[in-house]
């Protein structure tokens, strides 16, 4: 039976290396679960679904296919910019997360909802997008590109939101990163997701003021919910 409930958590502010522990832990657990069902199809165990809010400290992550050129920083610099790097396990090459940014970490078993990867992408792609228009902005994708931009279509375009994410036996973890009122200056540090060419925008800056970035978790977890066919609870 397709259980299409969602637990949500908002972590808060948490360090990049426990939040990532933290997700393996509910990652792991349900893969083992699954691969307990198939093995033992007398005695199923329902696995839950996930979906995760966070913020993090200035933070640089570079994902399996990221180029270690694309960071400009060496050690004692990211030391001056109180930030950290991680290598680690999603797609996609390296980004930032820092404070003011909504970092989304759904952990759903896909059989609940679909089992196809790129569909999966593009209905977050699609929830921020959604979530962009309630506050009077167009945004869509770049053909080529994941992740949720403004003016794709023309040499204005400029990346607002970046994804990469991790999927095994139809479990997902890692996922996107939108910028409400993110320190774009963080950006210039590195190539960010391997786009030397591109710019980078916050919400903040698109509206011209600081926004509430409770609202907009609000209305980014319902275009979630929707989008999915979701029953989110606590």
């Amino acid at each position: 039976m397709k259980n299409t409930t969602v637990k949500y958590q908002d972590w808060g502010l948490v360090d990049y290396q426990q939040a990532w522990d933290k997700q393996e832990e509910i990652f792991s657990s349900t893969v083992a679960i699954k691969t307990k069902n198939r093995n033992e199809p007398e005695n199923q165990i329902q696995t839950e679904n996930f979906l995760i809010f966070v913020e993090h400290p200035h933070v640089y992550t570079s994902g399996k296919s990221g180029k270690p050129e694309n960071l400009l920083l060496n050690d004692h610099q990211l030391k001056d910019k109180d930030a950290t790097y991680y290598k680690i396990n999603r797609g996609g090459d390296i980004t930032y997360h820092g404070p003011g940014q909504i970092v989304g970490y759904p952990i759903l078993d896909l059989d609940h909802f679909f089992t196809d990867i790129h569909l999966y992408l593009r209905t977050l792609e699609e929830a921020v997008i959604l979530t962009l228009k309630d506050y009077g902005i167009e945004a869509g994708r770049y053909a080529g590109y994941t992740g949720v931009w403004i003016d794709a279509d023309n040499e204005k375009a400029r990346k607002i939101c970046a994804m990469g994410v991790r999927c095994s036996r139809w479990v997902t973890m890692h996922g996107f990163a939108f910028n409400v009122n993110t320190d774009l200056d963080y950006f210039k540090n590195i190539v960010p997701c391997g786009i030397d060419d591109k710019d980078v925008t916050s919400l903040q800056r698109e509206l011209g003021k600081i926004v509430n970035i409770e609202e907009v978790k609000e209305n980014l977890k319902n275009h979630i919910s929707v989008l999915f066919g979701m029953n989110i609870t606590k």
